[in-house]
């Protein structure tokens, strides 16, 4: 395991910390800010490409300290252009992230025309356990650090070729894990992947994905720097949750809505609930009427996900006439988009992502 400190994942304040230890001394606060300007803004590929130090700092840097960008060490392509990453990390354990090109316009689809998508991961593994995604046969086996969340988009953003802010790029956190459980390092992520003076992607830019921990939604509510909420929803009544989301044994769904209803929106953003529908188990019209019924004078919009499929499932996927006469129902009384699949034929679908093994495609 490398035990060498990164640099991605530090502020502004840090750096400044980390300089005066690397170096013996103080150094001019400028200093730092070329080094986290030279990360973050210029997004350098190594610390040899800090070429403003002098040579003699750079030389401590690198011997004492790291850039920490996560290694590619597989990656999956698609049929439709999506690809699915399989990233190292510095422990040797490994995570997914998906890039997600600009698509051709789908008036049903959530997604903005004309953006790509790069989807992240806040943990390796997940634990949750919804009975419908496969990231929860891995179980939970760590955190991810706020330098390993924000790398993961650095990475994606440079190997594609793109700058993540004037390209406009939009940032999921929809891999593995469930963020709100690793709450303080996604925040921090979150700070670090929206400084105007750093990466700089608009907040508008950045969704966080959660199966309903209301103690956290409240606390996430509070966060000056924060992305959008997406609630999990996947079920029009408490018994149909629980046997889905064993997280409702703990938090009920009702108590799930009282705190979305009382959440804090900026002027700017609406929330959004996502449904992933299964045959015959959620996706019938009278559970499409109770969904409204539950998100009544909420501000909110509703992506639905046909299931997308796996080994270890055991749910299947409802028929289009299905799923168009559940979006029918709801879009009588909110917005209602039907989530375009992206990257099944290489398992970087919605709820797909387990590290699953096909004939590899190494880096270049």
């Amino acid at each position: 395991m490398d035990t060498t400190p990164s640099l991605i994942g530090l502020d502004l304040a840090e750096m400044e910390a980390m300089l005066g230890e690397v170096s013996g001394g103080a150094q001019p606060r400028f200093r730092a800010r070329q080094i986290y300007d030279a990360v973050y803004r210029q997004r350098v590929a190594g610390l040899d490409g800090i070429t403003n130090l002098p040579k003699p700092l750079r030389e401590q840097l690198q011997a004492a300290t790291a850039l920490g960008l996560p290694t590619v060490e597989r990656f999956y392509d698609s049929t439709d252009g999506t690809r699915r990453y399989l990233l190292k990390l510095d422990d040797g354990k490994t995570v997914e992230a998906v890039w997600m090109p600009v698509g051709a316009p789908n008036p049903r689809s959530h997604e903005e025309v004309g953006r790509a998508t790069v989807c992240i991961s806040t943990q390796v593994g997940c634990p949750v356990n919804c009975g419908f995604c496969l990231t929860a046969l891995m179980g939970l086996e760590r955190n991810l650090t706020a330098g390993e969340i924000a790398g993961q988009v650095l990475r994606v953003a440079a190997d594609q070729g793109v700058v993540a802010n004037s390209d406009r790029l939009n940032v999921v956190l929809m891999g593995q894990g469930e963020p709100l459980l690793n709450l303080p390092n996604v925040l921090k992520a979150t700070r670090l992947l929206t400084d105007p003076q750093g990466v700089a992607i608009s907040p508008r830019r950045i969704t966080l994905s959660t199966s309903g921990i209301i103690p956290k939604i409240e606390e996430l509510g509070q966060a000056e720097a924060r992305p959008q909420l997406a609630i999990s929803l996947n079920a029009s009544s408490e018994e149909q949750r629980r046997e889905l989301m064993p997280i409702t044994r703990k938090y009920h769904l009702k108590d799930l809505i009282a705190v979305c209803r009382a959440y804090p929106l900026r002027t700017w953003e609406k929330l959004t609930f996502e449904y992933v529908l299964l045959r015959g188990v959620n996706d019938t019209d009278a559970d499409a009427r109770r969904v409204v019924k539950l998100l009544a004078n909420l501000d909110a919009k509703v992506n639905l996900i046909a299931l997308n499929p796996g080994p270890g499932i055991p749910y299947q996927t409802p028929a289009p006439e299905r799923v168009e006469s559940f979006q029918a129902i709801i879009r009588r009384s909110m917005p209602c988009f039907l989530r375009k699949p992206r990257g099944l034929d290489v398992y970087a679908a919605c709820g797909q992502l387990k590290r699953m093994e096909l004939v590899p495609i190494s880096p270049a």
